[in-house]
């Protein structure tokens, strides 16, 4: 398999930026209205076709297209070198796509779902973490780990999770969550295209909503926040699946009469807070939302940022919106636990009375 890959690799023009950002002459213009697991689907196939050393492997990803049909039909159309089904093994999984690495492949490792992540932890913040850094730099890790996360389908236990800050703890690793279709189509790509390992969160609740995509227009980098709405009374910051939650409660804050800020961060690690810095001095106020919980978590990073660097700003205390400090609850009380749009507008409302 490596040998004829490799072999294809070397006939081919690599137009890949690794910068990690895309050409401006390699997506034709078109406008469609598409789904997250649709867009996520595309961007994969773009970047396959664009870089014939990109690889998928993962449980169930190739005939079966994976759990959440992902890479549906990519198996079918760049055959099972490049799309592999691998053994129910993620650290396997991780430890087979760092070797991969190595030899010059940019593997993508589909975790199938967010729970399942923790049997790779050693491989992901042991070695794949760390490689870069142990050969200054000779040896590259382009390894993208895409996780299905957070909660709100109903599952059982370990298929509703949000592990993202043991990663955006740990010094080496890139961690962005996409959205909405448009980010999850560009941020795919952008990922596969970066030298450095990437944890690819993506909010599995959401992978139904749609969008307009117009693939002439070219992205944000990928470790940008992006201002969403833009308002004069209170910033509101989220990320992943809180993005749409967060968008329905600034619609409803606005027929009340508040105008909100809302700021999508992208990027976890490392955090773009310039524009969540530039929004809080003029609001005054901040709001942080995420379904993870609020202990040592990335909202606890964003109020202790804030307050460092808007202290003379504020007008009222930093307010998070999280999930509770618990392992995600049985499937009756999810509803419960996660974050939503009364809790959202509550928090809203209290920053703005103090």
């Amino acid at each position: 398999m490596a040998e004829t890959t490799s072999r294809t690799a070397t006939r081919s023009i690599d137009t890949t930026n690794r910068s990690g950002s895309l050409g401006s002459d390699e997506q034709p213009a078109s406008t469609q209205k598409i789904t997250i697991a649709k867009a996520l689907n595309l961007g994969l196939r773009t970047a396959m076709e664009r870089d014939p050393k990109v690889l998928l492997l993962g449980e169930d990803i190739g005939k079966l297209g994976g759990v959440f049909r992902i890479t549906d039909g990519l198996q079918k159309d760049f055959g099972e070198q490049r799309v592999m089904d691998t053994p129910l093994a993620e650290s396997g999984i991780i430890g087979t796509a760092v070797g991969l690495a190595i030899r010059g492949y940019r593997p993508v490792c589909e975790i199938q779902f967010d729970g399942f992540i923790f049997p790779g932890f050693d491989q992901i913040v042991s070695q794949l973490a760390k490689l870069q850094f142990r050969t200054q730099g000779r040896v590259k890790m382009p390894v993208v780990i895409r996780v299905p996360f957070g909660g709100g389908i109903g599952a059982v236990e370990h298929h509703s999770e949000s592990p993202e800050s043991y990663f955006a703890h740990t010094a080496g690793l890139k961690v962005v969550a996409c959205g909405n279709p448009v980010d999850a189509y560009w941020m795919i790509q952008q990922a596969i295209a970066s030298d450095d390992p990437v944890l690819f969160f993506e909010p599995k609740r959401r992978y139904q909503d749609k969008a307009e995509l117009d693939t002439s227009v070219q992205p944000i980098p990928l470790h940008s926040s992006r201002v969403l709405q833009e308002g004069s009374d209170v910033t509101v910051v989220c990320y992943g699946p809180m993005v749409r939650t967060c968008t329905d409660a600034a619609r409803v804050a606005a027929e009340e009469g508040h105008r909100v800020e809302l700021i999508d961060l992208r990027s976890l690690s490392p955090l773009d807070l310039n524009p969540v810095f530039e929004s809080v001095r003029r609001t005054g106020r901040l709001v942080v939302v995420s379904e993870a919980p609020g202990q040592s978590s990335i909202t606890s990073e964003i109020a202790a940022q804030v307050q460092q660097h808007c202290f003379y700003s504020l007008q009222a205390p930093v307010l998070r919106v999280t999930g509770f400090d618990t392992p995600y609850p049985p499937t009756k009380l999810e509803e419960e636990f996660l974050p939503d749009l009364e809790r959202v507008l509550d928090a809203v409302e209290r920053s703005l009375r103090w």
